[in-house]
């Protein structure tokens, strides 16, 4: 049993570059609360938060950056290289990490929590929880993954990878296990036929009112993968063919984002595509056609974001804008949001979300959405 009443935990772990947050992403869309334990521990050694100065105390200043912030890859250099310093770093962050996860699955509405840790086994986390979920991934296919999308080198993937248990041992000791090693779709099948089989819940449905809207009224309404061609044949339509997307990328998208429809009379007639990771929503994709009014559409999408963003408590909303839309100033006002830099967000984490999405070209708008953080400097 888990150590929360009421709630179903899943951890799920599995060596680096073999698709963990894909799955935590995929356990969210069919209804989990999803929690990445290693971006806690992240988040916890940050300049505003409570394992800071001990990370420095125990460390030195050298491994401060220019800003003064921790700078990972300078400490990532010893604590993976010596096992004895990784104890030391994990001995001040893992308790921050665990009292972090504590107060979000109690926070949570949700009766399923996914907690990712490329670390759950050797957790105190594993006892808490009911299932562990491992993903696999050849070591060619972990090797490609961190070249291409981490930028690694060749032997600083290798080390990365070789430094870490044996992927067979986390199998050995798993309830399910998801191969990661083909196409975004696949991935999903087996994803979703664990969640009917183990959890025997229902794949979620389509969001709809309970009453059906007014003639004329936009609504929002959550999209799913098997809406993958719907969604790739509006973002052409609505993007005059300047983004040709094939059903394939909005399943891969999915990895990453969530998409809402903006309907009129049952017919799509905007789209959203935003996501949330580190309890920071971030919204990057903005369609809609354009007889239809800018504030109407985003006073509706973005109260759905918002709303589920809150469920999933997050801190911060971000919009990451073209200058067209940009213009309107005045209706991201309206709706609560102001333009903000990288720098003056102040949050590492909402820094790093910022930095990560943030296009040239692209004006980014804020708006807070609750003021208890976490890890806030004690």
């Amino acid at each position: 049993m888990s150590a929360w009443p009421g709630k179903y935990v899943i951890g799920l772990t599995g060596n680096i570059a073999t698709g963990k947050s894909v799955v935590r992403k995929m356990l969210e869309h069919l209804g989990a609360y999803g929690i990445d334990a290693d971006a806690l521990g992240h988040r916890a050694m940050a300049k505003d938060a409570p394992g800071y100065q001990k990370v420095v105390n125990t460390f030195g200043r050298w491994v401060l950056g220019p800003d003064g912030q921790v700078d990972r890859a300078k400490l990532g250099r010893v604590v993976f290289t010596e096992p004895a310093a990784l104890a030391q770093l994990e001995s001040i962050i893992h308790p921050l990490v665990r009292q972090a996860v504590d107060i979000l699955v109690r926070r949570s509405t949700q009766k399923v929590i996914a907690i990712e840790a490329i670390k759950m086994i050797e957790s105190p986390l594993r006892g808490s929880c009911d299932a562990l979920w491992v993903t696999y991934a050849p070591m060619e296919i972990q090797m490609a993954r961190l070249m291409q999308k981490r930028a690694m080198d060749e032997a600083t993937a290798r080390q990365r990878i070789t430094a870490q248990g044996s992927q067979e041992e986390k199998m050995a000791l798993a309830d399910v296990i998801v191969r990661n090693d083909g196409s975004f779709e696949n991935t999903w099948k087996q994803v979703v036929i664990a969640w009917k089989e183990r959890l025997h819940m229902e794949e979620t449905g389509v969001f709809r009112p309970a009453v059906p809207a007014p003639k004329g009224e936009l609504v929002a309404e959550k999209a799913r993968p098997r809406q993958a061609a719907e969604i790739a044949a509006l973002i052409t339509r609505l993007s005059n063919g300047q983004r040709r997307l094939s059903p394939d990328d909005i399943m891969a998208s999915f990895g990453e984002k969530a998409f809402l429809f903006l309907k009129v009379d049952d017919r799509p007639v905007g789209l959203i595509g935003w996501q949330v990771e580190n309890l920071v929503a971030r919204t990057d994709d903005v369609y809609l056609e354009p007889n239809i009014p800018l504030e109407n559409a985003m006073k509706v999408m973005l109260a759905e974001v918002e709303k589920t963003s809150r469920d999933l408590q997050c801190e911060a909303s971000l919009l990451f804008l073209p200058q067209r839309l940009a213009q309107s100033d005045d209706v991201w006002r309206s709706l609560g949001y102001e333009p903000q830099t990288v720098q003056s967000l102040g949050v590492r984490a909402w820094q790093e979300a910022a930095q990560e999405t943030l296009s040239n070209g692209e004006v980014m708008y804020f708006k807070q959405l609750r003021k208890d953080r976490v890890l806030r400097p004690v």
